[in-house]
């Protein structure tokens, strides 16, 4: 069953962010609302809840909120094709790190680990997640 839209102050609460926030995220497009009462309130799905967190993890780790919305964008066949390559440049990542200077190597081994955390977090983005 569906749980029924909620309005800009719970799906905020629920997110723990501020009001500000949420109807920031919609301007940006980020997020868009279900529908509006009668009283021109916009009600949101309770899953946006989720979308925020996602798009506070993905903030917090450098991605600007435009290349957020642009892979909010992304098709879904098109997600296994850019999961392959990032795997491809990961690999040669790893391997350039093998054979550099020692003090390439942190930097390296720094620049991998990002973005194996920026893959983990694309891979749990749920599949009910509404996108764009």
């Amino acid at each position: 069953m569906t749980e029924p839209s909620i309005r800009i102050g719970e799906l905020a609460a629920r997110a723990e962010v501020s009001i500000r926030t949420v109807d920031y995220y919609t301007n940006l497009g980020l997020l868009t609302p279900t529908e509006r009462t009668a009283g021109n309130y916009r009600l949101y799905a309770p899953v946006d809840a989720e979308r925020i967190v996602l798009i506070k993890r993905l903030e917090n780790q450098g991605i600007s909120l435009e290349e957020i919305a642009t892979a909010f964008t992304v098709e879904a066949s098109e997600v296994a094709t850019t999961l392959a390559r990032l795997d491809d440049d990961l690999r040669t990542l790893h391997a350039a790190a093998d054979v550099a200077p020692n003090a390439m190597q942190g930097l390296l081994a720094v620049i991998a680990g990002r973005v194996h955390t920026l893959v983990t977090i694309a891979l749990q983005v749920p599949p009910d997640v509404p996108i764009l």
